[in-house]
């Protein structure tokens, strides 16, 4: 039978867990407790000591509630009125913190706690009066010099609105501001249509909203969504970028509050949370198809929805919000990706529009959880697709076939479906032939886009290719024929970078690749055009001759890297593939020889390595790369707010970056030129491989550079969680390697980076590589162990009755390997010089400790030496019973022969003090020669 637990032994746990500092713990053993308890005055108690705790873990609010509770029941309960007093200081309730002080203070006067917490908060709150008052005028004062149309000063009012901004980032000052009618005159400011005034309205209200629901609520009611839309709409691109960033935060505290009170009982404020956002969304579709939105708006309002609409990880059980924008918004979503520019009244979109419309499309695929969804989806573009192709005659078709583009760089799925209704494959290749540029254009874009998709590949590879030989031969126009281009290059590149696999006749793949490169260098060509010659050599570049080329034309790689730093971010993708196929930093899976030989038997295909993709060819295309500026091009890309930037762009970009840093002499260049700043986002989010990749070439820069200098300030408490990332079990053993490398680095530098490795639970996983089989890995683990142990709560680690941490170091300060005995006996030293207690445990853990002890005073290493002196000198003074043991052994005459050795004057200093200590002990005799 199971034994019962009451309330009290509940309450006694709570109150042992409490003392050792596991607060979190503390709290559940009250909570079960008061849940079997009945007893008022018991509860009272509970409930005053789980006021405690929310007070330890930060939560004001439920510590205020908690001793409320306790004082309803006793009034006189001072520790109670103690603990909400402390509550509501926190919650900026200084006059009723000052009571609950002045009632404590009248039962127990002479308590000096009390007075002393009194007299703190009323200097606090005089203090706090004098601010306010301050900051009432000066608020005033503020908005009267911006809404002033007399003031003629722009350098006051530039300083009013900057100090505006500034208050409002404090949540004191966001609260004046809010309570001061702040709302209603920022309305004013933005009803100015003056951009510097829109500017400082958008920036204050960021202030306001940011992490407070309840405001973000009151604002939005004041404010309205059609006036938020319709700023975000507005030609001028600060502003919308502005009015972008406040509804941005508007959405995250939103959201916030959704997920907080949906745990509680205020199932009113859930509702309303989610109606407001539902709002928010709505008008955020709706501008989608606005014709008087601006076109940057547009692109505004498609990368918001990327960023708040769907789950951010699939753990998340609730994607209703995806749903709902798909029933809702699906078809304004495809208005602008279907958008032909140049046609009457088309909506006005950027050269980024359809690729955002793409993005935001392959997300909401991506958030769907079963197959009545995806069926859903697939049958909403059907429709959208069917009613521009029937019945609409030309420009019907295009906007169906530009559709069916925006889909096939978004959801290939949906792609693929809409790409088999139908009449659209005849339409996309009669289209190809068309004497009007505009709709040859998009037919040949949607080939193209359809070319790498494995359903269509085959059949558009037998009535594709002749087609578009053809355009690219007699086309006069260059922007056609270089589409037409990239349809061959990816058509031709089929066989990836299997050396036998050759689509096209020998020599044509090189012809394709110089007119590519040809183009990218032709200023006179406008970017958008020039991008598809980018395009090309993403393919084009699985060939290894391609890439010896392509290395060697500095100015056509130069002409990239400026591309890569354009407007236009829909290039980022094919930079970044094109970079991981020159420096070969995509998957190579080796074959398995007995494989090989059973396919050569069986005549089957065996895929060929390129000579020039050997290793040496790889190491100088990355040299020229480095040179002609490739890390100041990716740290650009990397910054890109841009839906374009896809999680698997990030990870292309960490894979050249990872490749850049192989050899550790260009690791150097790569952190001058910012490659160490644009690692640590692709480590921190991105696809599991992305950032697996970065983090490790994070490593391998802090193993080989000064961490401090290569990632200052602030930026190296943020390389931590990456290289702790490394640790995980399923990374592999080169992985796990390099993360303890660095790993030892930033734990010798100072305790602050040692409590953030701490903080992200490294230890423990580093302790489990102590007893790795691998000898690299076990010696890398015992090196950051070592450096670890400087730290108070490692060494307490060591101090534990029931761990084996202790037995395992004296073991490893015996094993063959210098290295590893120099890591463990040099943790030894340290330890035993801080905590006498583990001197005296050290006989225990192990028989062999003595013999241990002796090899490393006999070693020919002096390091090892010092090492084993300076244990055995802790372990004397420590305790006469140990040095006792000591004496009684062969480690007095080693001691004695070594306290003369002239030669290592450190090594015989050590064992100097320790034979001293025993001749105070009256072990020995003194010597009467020594000093």
């Amino acid at each position: 039978m199971e034994e019962v637990v009451t309330a009290g032994q509940l309450r006694e746990r709570g109150n042992a867990l409490f003392q050792a500092g596991d607060h979190a713990a503390a709290l559940a053993a009250y909570t079960q407790a008061l849940s079997l308890c009945d007893g008022e005055p018991e509860r009272a108690v509970l409930h005053r000591n789980r006021a405690a705790c929310y007070l330890k873990l930060e939560d004001y609010a439920k510590a205020e509630a908690d001793a409320s509770k306790a004082i309803e029941a006793d009034g006189r309960d001072m520790k109670a009125l103690f603990r909400r007093s402390q509550a509501l200081q926190k919650l900026g309730r200084l006059d009723q913190a000052v009571s609950d002080l002045q009632r404590c203070v009248s039962l127990e006067p002479k308590n000096k706690a009390f007075q002393e917490a009194l007299r703190a908060l009323g200097s606090s709150m005089h203090e706090k009066m004098k601010t306010m008052s301050c900051t009432d005028s000066k608020v005033a004062q503020m908005f009267q010099i911006l809404l002033d149309p007399e003031e003629k000063d722009a350098d006051k009012k530039q300083k009013a609105a900057q100090n505006l901004i500034v208050l409002a980032r404090e949540e004191a000052g966001a609260e004046k501001i809010f309570q001061s009618d702040g709302v209603r005159l920022l309305m004013q400011l933005l009803d100015t249509v003056k951009a510097d005034l829109m500017l400082a309205a958008l920036r204050t209200l960021v202030g306001l909203c940011s992490g407070h629901r309840s405001r973000t609520m009151a604002i939005l009611a004041e404010l309205g969504a059609p006036r938020l839309s319709a700023v975000l709409g507005v030609e001028h691109e600060q502003v919308s970028l502005a009015a972008c960033n406040l509804l941005h935060v508007m959405f995250d505290s939103l959201k916030e509050g959704l997920q907080k009170d949906f745990r509680g009982k205020e199932d009113a404020v859930v509702l309303d949370s989610s109606k407001d956002l539902k709002l928010l969304i709505k008008h955020l579709l709706e501008l989608l198809v606005l014709e008087g939105a601006s076109a940057h708006g547009r692109d505004n309002a498609l990368n918001l929805l990327i960023k708040v609409v769907p789950r951010k990880s699939p753990k998340e059980m609730n994607n209703s919000m995806s749903l709902w924008v798909i029933d809702q918004g699906l078809k304004k979503i495809l208005e602008v990706g279907s958008t032909v520019c140049g046609t009457p009244g088309s909506l006005p979109v950027t050269e980024n529009s359809r690729m955002s419309a793409s993005v935001l499309l392959s997300k909401l695929y991506d958030d769907l959880k079963c197959d009545a969804e995806r069926e859903n989806f697939h049958h909403l573009c059907e429709d959208y697709v069917r009613s521009w192709f029937e019945g609409h005659e030309l420009a019907g078709k295009l906007r169906a076939i530009q559709t069916v583009s925006c889909l096939l760089q978004g959801p290939s799925d949906a792609g693929n479906r809409v790409l088999e209704l139908e009449g659209i494959m005849d339409s996309v290749l009669s289209l190809c032939a068309s004497v009007c540029e505009a709709h040859q254009l998009v037919a040949v874009e949607a080939l193209i886009h359809a070319a790498d998709k494995a359903k269509r590949a085959s059949f558009i590879t037998a009535n594709g290719v002749s087609l578009l030989k053809e355009i690219y031969k007699h086309s006069e126009r260059d922007s056609i024929r270089i589409r037409a281009l990239v349809g061959l290059c990816k058509l031709g590149s089929a066989g990836g970078t299997d050396f036998s696999m050759k689509q096209f006749a020998e020599g044509s793949t090189m012809k394709l690749a110089k007119q590519c490169r040809k183009w990218l260098c032709n200023e006179t060509i406008d970017a958008g055009t020039r991008r598809w010659a980018v395009e090309g050599l993403a393919y084009l570049t699985f060939d290894a001759d391609v890439k010896e080329e392509f290395v060697e034309d500095k100015a056509a790689m130069q002409a990239m890297f400026h591309l890569a730093k354009s407007e236009d971010r829909s290039v980022l993708y094919a930079v970044a593939s094109t970079l991981v196929n020159c420096t070969n930093s995509y998957d190579h899976e080796e074959p398995d020889p007995q494989m090989l030989e059973l396919a050569k038997y069986a005549k089957q295909h065996i895929p060929e390595q390129h000579p020039k993709d050997k290793p040496d060819f790889v190491k100088r295309r990355v040299r020229k790369l480095l040179t002609a500026g490739v890390v100041s091009a990716l740290a650009c890309m990397v910054k890109s707010e841009n839906p374009a930037l896809t999680n698997s762009c990030r990870e292309l970009i960490s894979r050249v970056f990872l490749a850049l840093v192989e050899e550790a002499e260009d690791r150097g260049g790569v952190v001058a030129q910012g490659g160490g700043k644009a690692l640590i986002p692709l480590s921190l989010e991105g696809t599991e491989v992305g950032q697996t990749k970065a983090a490790q070439a994070l490593a391998k820069i802090t193993i080989t550079s000064n961490p401090e200098m290569a990632f200052p300030g602030e930026r190296i408490y943020e390389v931590v969680r990456p290289l702790v990332s490394l640790l995980h079990l399923q990374r592999t053993g080169l992985e796990n390697f390099e993360g303890l490398m660095a790993l030892t680095n930033l734990a010798g530098i100072s305790e602050r980076l040692r409590q953030k490795i701490l903080k992200e639970k490294a230890v423990p996983m580093i302790e489990g590589y102590m007893f790795e089989e691998h000898e690299l890995i076990r010696l890398a683990a015992t090196e950051c162990m070592c450096n670890m142990a400087m730290s108070k709560e490692v060494q307490e680690l060591f101090l534990a009755e029931d761990s084996d941490r202790l037995k395992l170091m004296v073991l490893y300060s015996g094993e063959e390997d210098e290295k590893l005995r120099r890591a463990a006996s040099g943790t030894l030293a340290m330890l035993t010089a801080l905590h006498p207690a583990i001197c005296k445990r050290i006989p225990q853990v192990t028989v062999h400790w003595l013999e241990i002890l002796q090899a490393l005073l006999l070693s020919p290493s002096t390091e090892l030496q010092h090492r084993g002196a300076v244990v055995v000198m802790n372990m004397m003074v420590a305790e006469r019973e140990v040095a006792e043991q000591l004496m009684a052994s062969e480690m007095l005459e080693i001691l004695s022969v070594l306290a003369k050795d002239k030669d290592k004057p450190r090594v015989a200093q050590a064992a100097k003090e320790s034979l001293a200590q025993a001749v105070a002990y009256g072990l020995i005799k003194p010597n009467p020669g020594q000093e």
